[in-house]
């Protein structure tokens, strides 16, 4: 049976996939942030990663930012330990300088830099939406590769919260965090009892979505997530405890996709033709073997249409707030990262049906990890 029977058979019938989803490597050739804009100053360089490749960002003197290999081609010392003049970073130990290319384009104790070529990598980079991204993947398709399209983080009447946190654990389990949201337990604490309607999942060639709706049935709505999904307009009581009550979801949304290799969650309150939420993500493989991962992504939130400066006042609510749910979404995936570790390999018991879509897109579309 080959490989993509194999997984259409995986698929159909619920069982594991062909190749474990903790060992799928993500594939290089999309567009992916490695930093915020205003992390990367003039002058100044910038190190990051992606799984386990070191590459140094700059911007030049025209406030262009580019990206190369962080390492010297001379003794493999990192360029970020270096300094940036005009358009060129010059490697810290024995001057040699490098362009936005990649090329050698200057040797302090030698006149021709012919001997250093053929220079160094360089990748293909674009800032946008207060984000640096970089192509790490073949350079060729970059100029064919889709790049995220985020609406939201251009409109105005939304508010950004930019997200930069690291997980000690593969991308998969973040994006089955976000995904699954029947976890709504972890989050007893800061959100009290809170019920999960599943209104089903769907699947297309590389990405997979769910839909859900959610009743409070214990507990008060925290200040931060009620600012959030009800724009000011204040909803603390919970809904009436009766089976009637219960059996029929309220009329909100909440629409989360993969769309590989992003992530986005979508926040519709009954009647709305747009979201009071928007957040999209990107989880990057930090190291080679991709049990780290940096989650670079936006939190849009749309401002009251009659109050719009409420959303300023309130901040630090919905800071604290949304700090506290992403601290046990990571103490948990850390943990899931841990048992995996532990046992070797992927035993998770999964029967959710959007779960199951998602991996088959994640392995569908990622790579074995020693490929990767």
């Amino acid at each position: 049976m080959g490989d993509e029977t194999a997984a259409m058979a995986a698929r159909e019938s619920g069982t594991a996939l062909r190749r474990d989803i903790r060992k799928t490597a993500l594939d290089p050739n999309f567009w992916y942030p490695v930093a915020r804009s205003d992390e990367v100053r003039a002058g100044k360089t910038r190190s990051c990663s992606f799984a386990g490749e070191p590459i140094v960002l700059a911007r030049g003197r025209q406030g262009v930012v580019f990206a190369l290999e962080d390492r010297c081609a001379h003794r493999q010392v990192p360029l970020s330990a270096g300094v940036v003049e005009e358009d060129r970073i010059r490697c810290g130990y024995h001057g040699w300088a490098y362009d936005a290319s990649g090329a050698c384009v200057s040797l302090p104790y030698a006149a021709d830099c012919s001997r250093a070529a053929p220079g160094v990598r360089s990748y293909p980079c674009r800032e946008a939406y207060g984000l640096v991204f970089v192509f790490p993947g073949d350079p060729a398709r970059a100029p064919l590769a889709s790049f995220p399209n985020i609406p939201s983080a251009t409109d105005k009447r939304y508010k950004i919260r930019y997200l930069s946190r690291r997980a000690h654990c593969h991308y998969s389990f973040m994006h089955e965090n976000l995904m699954d949201m029947n976890h709504q337990f972890l989050h007893r604490r800061l959100m009290g009892g809170v019920k999960t309607y599943f209104l089903g999942s769907r699947r297309g060639d590389g990405w997979a979505e769910a839909t859900y709706s959610f009743r409070r049935v214990s507990g008060r709505q925290p200040f931060g997530e009620n600012f959030i999904l009800n724009r000011g307009k204040w909803r603390f009581k919970r809904a009436p405890l009766s089976p009637e009550a219960l059996a029929a979801p309220p009329g909100d949304r909440m629409v989360i996709r993969t769309d590989y290799p992003y992530q986005t969650l979508k926040f519709w309150t009954a009647g709305a033709s747009e979201p009071a939420l928007d957040l999209w993500n990107c989880y990057i493989p930090v190291d080679r073997a991709q049990k780290i991962n940096h989650t670079f992504g936006m939190i849009m939130i749309r401002r009251p249409s009659k109050r719009p400066f409420l959303l300023d006042l309130f901040w630090p609510a919905i800071v604290w707030f949304t700090n506290g749910i992403f601290a046990e979404d990571r103490w948990i995936c850390e943990l899931e990262q841990a048992a995996f570790d532990a046992q070797g390999e992927d035993r998770n018991q999964e029967i959710f049906p959007a779960i199951l879509d998602l991996r088959g897109v994640l392995v569908d579309n990622g790579l074995p990890l020693e490929l990767g």
